[in-house]
């Protein structure tokens, strides 16, 4: 019954319930041909779930697609549909110019750049979030755990008392993450057991720390010019994003990117459990670096360029769980579509609900937290 021991351990395809409706007296023969039966009912599953989830995830594939060209063409300044489609198509064909200049900057500039950037922080975040949940084995951990939200927040307000220039802000924004974060795995490094539970109370503490630096810094920050804009910084906003900024942060995010989706089947792994898992020739010390190191990355890039962006990494993943199951070699990019959309529509929704800009951070909390309460309550019997 290794295949049903397999399925059971990681409900793959949200079969839970139907294994244990596998009655080995309904099966005639002896031990293992019932077991090959039951196997075989179990396969038999599978394939009808996947005939059903099939359609859906390649339509949540296509999404981001459809909501990028959506975003175009919205937007607080209007710019004529068949404008819009010149423009895009202009630098690879030959097209009459018969729109205004301020429509080509408004489309190349302004609304480009940041669509781009809400898809990468989106799915840079919903990632960061999923590895994190499956390497704590706990649906409630977000990608700031660690505390790099509150070193990022911390380097960016020095950077403001020193001199607002965008990109002093994004490299101390940056640098303050991966301290933070290295400061975590640091202190959890004095302590010889129990290094999970260890590294998340670490990271309270860091978390806690960085948090009173922040709050030392806003309070000696000039209340007329540079606290405003270190408020606004942490509630998040892509508003200020340009192409050059995007450059800046695709390194950090294509490797901590790459790498987590090579591994993502030894995620998998980790729901054995840490014996299980070195009986398996896993090493975790080693997984464990790699994750962090990954997810790290993509925060960091995605806090330094949008400010601190709430909700995301944590609700995120639960999306795509429902659609894929725990399954991280399915969930994983999964997760990273879902998350690009649904950034890229809070993105459009902060820019167009009412005449002046919401900010990103407020827009996720004000819709994720009511949206967990019911994922909360919709899973009353426990996480998959």
């Amino acid at each position: 019954m290794e295949l049903n021991y397999f399925f059971k351990e990681f409900n793959i395809f949200n079969l839970g319930d139907h294994m244990n409706k596998a009655d080995p007296e309904k099966f005639n023969g002896n031990k293992e041909e019932r077991d090959i039966q039951i196997d075989s009912q179990i396969i038999n599953q599978i394939t009808s779930n996947l005939s059903l989830t099939l359609p859906l995830t390649i339509s949540l594939y296509l999404l981001p697609l459809i909501v990028i060209l959506w975003s175009l063409f919205i937007g607080r300044f209007e710019v004529e549909p068949g404008n819009v489609i010149r423009i895009l198509l202009s630098p690879f064909i030959p097209i009459e110019h018969s729109w205004t200049n301020a429509e080509e900057t408004i489309i190349f500039q302004v609304r480009l750049p940041r669509i781009i950037a809400a898809v990468m922080v989106g799915a840079a975040l919903s990632m960061a979030g999923a590895a994190y949940q499956g390497l704590f084995k706990n649906p409630l951990v977000s990608p700031d755990i660690l505390g790099v939200s509150s070193g990022a927040g911390f380097g960016a307000a020095i950077a403001i008392l020193i001199a607002s220039s965008s990109w002093m802000i994004q490299v101390f924004a940056f640098v303050g993450g991966i301290v933070a974060v290295l400061c975590t795995y640091l202190l959890s490094r004095l302590y010889k057991s129990g290094q999970i539970l260890v590294l998340v109370l670490s990271g309270v503490i860091v978390s806690s720390f960085f948090g009173a630096l922040l709050s030392i810094t806003k309070y000696v920050a000039d209340p007329y010019e540079k606290l405003p804009t270190i408020i606004f910084w942490l509630m998040g906003s892509l508003s200020s994003v340009r192409y050059g900024d995007i450059i800046a942060i695709a390194p950090a995010m294509i490797l901590g990117g790459t790498i987590l989706i090579l591994i993502r089947w030894r995620i998998n792994l980790l729901a054995l459990g840490s014996d299980e898992a070195r009986t398996l020739g896993i090493n975790m010390k080693q997984i464990t670096r790699i994750i962090i190191l990954c997810a790290t990355l993509l925060t960091a890039a995605s806090v330094c360029i949008s400010g601190i962006i709430g909700w995301v990494g944590l609700v995120v993943p639960h999306l795509g769980r429902m659609v894929t199951g725990p399954d991280y070699r399915r969930l994983l990019p999964m997760t990273s579509v879902i998350g690009a959309s649904y950034l890229l529509i809070m993105d459009d929704l902060s820019r167009t609900l009412i005449t002046t800009e919401i900010p990103l951070g407020i827009l996720t909390a004000l819709l994720g937290a009511p949206f967990f309460a019911y994922l909360l309550w919709r899973r009353k019997t426990g996480w998959a």
